[in-house]
């Protein structure tokens, strides 16, 4: 059994066969037929047709980008294997606790975008810092709540100077 989420809707699926085009989607019966041309797969279902492509996949995160019918969707998958270590409270054991960012390269804190205990996620914008005449956004590597700021908007910093802790 699948549970995948499109737009924040929740669907159940079971496959009856390996081919993955007959089965129960919500404890209701489906079958599919299925045509690949080039990166697009066709659809036929319930006399309707579906062009999906697949434009990006996050292995880590099990989810990934698709196009149906020129609209972009996001989908999220989780298997039996995922429903069992969430019941045994062992879910996020591939997420990564980082305590702290660092600098990656000598330069000057041009801005703050970020402030304590604010709730920042994976990829949030941190600090923009100059080094050699360009801006580089430093960016967050995992969720998680700000505890402290360790530099000053103007300061200059070093190479694996502590820039931001967190909780």
């Amino acid at each position: 059994m699948f549970k995948t989420t499109v737009n924040n809707q929740l669907f159940e699926i079971v496959f009856s066969d390996k081919s993955g085009l007959n089965g129960l989607l919500n404890n209701e019966s489906f079958k599919m037929d299925l045509v690949k041309q080039g990166t697009v797969y066709h659809v036929l279902h319930n006399s309707k047709t579906y062009a999906l492509e697949m434009l990006s996949f996050n292995k880590d995160e099990k989810s990934c980008v698709v196009k149906v019918n020129n609209k972009e969707v996001t989908v999220f998958v989780k298997d039996k294997y995922d429903a069992l270590l969430k019941q045994l409270g062992m879910e996020n054991l591939n997420s990564k606790k980082v305590n702290e960012v660092k600098a990656p390269m000598p330069g000057l804190v041009l801005s703050i975008l970020i402030e304590p205990g604010q709730e920042i996620f994976k990829g949030d914008g941190l600090f923009v810092l100059e080094a050699m005449k360009m801006e580089n956004i430093i960016k967050s590597p995992s969720d998680a709540v700000v505890k402290s700021i360790e530099v000053i908007k103007g300061n200059a910093v070093e190479k694996n100077e502590v820039l931001v802790k967190f909780v």
